[in-house]
């Protein structure tokens, strides 16, 4: 019985808090539709990273960062392709460019890992195409 009370207030307590006129309701944003395309180019991308498939790696990479790499770290970036794997958590940005943490997680020897902290950046080169701008 005590606890079917306690059970009844905390519901009521907490549908009058969650009402209540000075904890307002967070209004969800308006996402832009290129951040979309933008987190399916970095899937890609660190998919490519993950089967070592350095082809399709170097097609998803802006003009810049081509440019500004040298191509034995690009393809070394990509080697190595065993048992890898990797994780994206929300991104920030503007419409144009977007930010993504990633972990890039490797193993190290037979029983431990690795993980690798960092951030993958996207722009839009134009119509939703998305290409990486900073490796992670």
């Amino acid at each position: 019985m005590k606890m079917r009370l306690a059970v009844c207030l905390f519901l009521l307590t907490n549908s009058v808090w969650a009402g209540s006129h000075s904890h307002p309701a967070k209004q969800a944003d308006a996402l832009d539709p290129g951040y979309v395309f933008a987190l399916a180019a970095a899937n890609h991308f660190l998919h490519a990273w993950q089967t070592g498939d350095v082809e399709n790696g170097m097609v998803l990479l802006s003009n810049s960062l081509r440019h500004s790499q040298n191509a034995d770290r690009v393809e070394e970036f990509f080697s190595n392709a065993t048992n890898r794997a990797f994780e994206i958590t929300r991104g920030k940005g503007r419409s144009g460019r977007y930010t993504f943490p990633v972990v890039l997680v490797t193993p190290r020897g037979s029983s431990r890992i690795t993980r690798k902290f960092s951030e993958i950046v996207l722009i839009d080169t134009g119509k939703n195409d998305w290409v990486v701008d900073k490796l992670p």
